[in-house]
């Protein structure tokens, strides 16, 4: 070694950002490996190199009397401060060097690297990340962000797309490994917290606080459902993700490659929420189970296929998205089905806002009793109201 190889490394620590006292640390480890494996090597040694000049130095270690360190213990770290050094560096130790310093200096700026590249991403899990497609195998797809590379698992790629060479492309961090065999970052295209990021990158609102996502539901490459809720009075939630013409969920879609995204104001009356969960389906009512948080949502006739939607699409998304069990009827299913029944009389004199019709299982009805009535809009119900206002004649 010599002095250009210390402004090299020089240069590696302004480039990399790798400390340089690490990178000569490093390469007197690996040099004092290598001078260990010569024919000649004395049984305690260590290895200097000049900050300064580059020049190359072992020495051996003379441990007082009965100090010696034990060598059979090879991960151990012993201390060598009451130890004489002598030097004892070999003739030929710079052809050693030489051969041995590429090798190392690469591998070890690579391992430090990658030190920094986790300390770095680890806490930028979830973060939303821009990257330029490399190249695809059966394993993952190489992304290049700029100062590293990153991978997309198959498992984390979306069925729908095909990621081309030179493609730019937006993804979140879903994990930062150590594995030195594999970029150490992997991202995700499937994640909810795509959709969830992209939102937050297109519309202020969300960015600033006034309107927030409370919940995403994701089919990836077919159709996702959020949830958003206004923290400003006068701020629409909806139409702030929606944007002026459309302009701003126009934005995420295309990104997603066409990815349907229904948006739904959130609401703190489960009933409401189902039934707009449901978008774009009109509902007509919607019972809730409290206990089992299930809910049975009646739909008009002809609203029943869009409320299921493809495959039982819809219906998936809404109930991942409320937390509620989503059993769908339509009016006819419902009128065949439900046999309702009035409250006892004692009982049925006490107004107290909720609908008095009692289902076949014998449970009172969630709903709210409309107003001046005793019982809720269902049209069963609706009968029942008329039947006792004709008995009380």
């Amino acid at each position: 070694m010599n002095k250009e190889t210390i402004e090299a490394l020089h240069q590696i620590e302004k480039e990399k950002s790798i400390p340089f006292d690490l990178l000569i640390e490093a390469l007197e480890d690996a040099l004092h490996s290598a001078y260990n494996k010569t024919g000649n090597a004395v049984a305690y040694s260590e290895v200097k190199i000049d900050r300064d000049t580059g020049e190359i130095h072992v020495f051996e270690l003379i441990f007082p009397e009965g100090e010696e360190p034990d060598l059979e213990d090879e991960e151990a770290e012993f201390d060598s401060s009451n130890a004489e050094r002598e030097e004892i560096t070999p003739e030929d130790f710079g052809r050693i060097a030489a051969q041995t310093a590429k090798q190392v200096i690469y591998q070890r700026i690579r391992e430090a690297e990658q030190g920094i590249v986790f300390r770095e991403y680890s806490n930028r899990i979830g973060e939303i990340v821009t990257g330029i497609v490399q190249q695809s195998d059966s394993r993952y797809t190489l992304v290049d962000l700029g100062r590293v590379e990153a991978r997309l698992p198959r498992s984390e790629q979306v069925p729908t797309e095909r990621y081309e060479h030179g493609m730019r492309l937006k993804a979140v961090i879903k994990e930062v490994s150590q594995n030195p065999k594999e970029p150490p970052i992997i991202l995700s295209r499937r994640s909810e917290e795509l959709v969830k990021r992209l939102f937050e990158l297109e519309v202020p609102e969300i960015s600033d606080g006034l309107v927030e996502i409370v919940g995403v539901a994701r089919e990836p490459g077919y159709r996702s459902k959020i949830a958003v809720v206004s923290h400003s009075d006068g701020v629409d939630p909806v139409g702030a993700c929606v944007g002026p013409r459309g302009s701003r969920v126009r934005m995420v879609v295309s990104e997603l490659r066409g990815e349907k995204i229904d948006i739904i104001p959130f609401d703190q009356e489960p009933a409401r929420f189902v039934a707009k969960a449901l978008s774009p389906a009109r509902v007509r009512e919607v019972l809730l189970d409290d206990e089992g948080r299930e809910a049975t949502v009646v739909v008009p006739d002809d609203q029943l296929s869009l409320a299921i939607g493809k495959d039982g699409q819809n219906a998936r998304l809404a109930n991942r998205l409320t937390g509620w069990k989503i059993d769908i009827k339509s009016e006819t299913e419902m009128s065949q089905e439900d046999n309702v029944f009035t409250v006892s009389e004692a009982e049925s004199e006490v107004a107290d806002g909720r609908c008095h019709a009692l289902t076949v299982g014998g449970k009172r009805c969630p709903n709210a009793a409309l107003t001046a009535s005793l019982y809720c809009g269902i049209p069963s119900h609706q009968v029942l109201a008329s039947e006792r206002k004709e008995a009380n004649k």
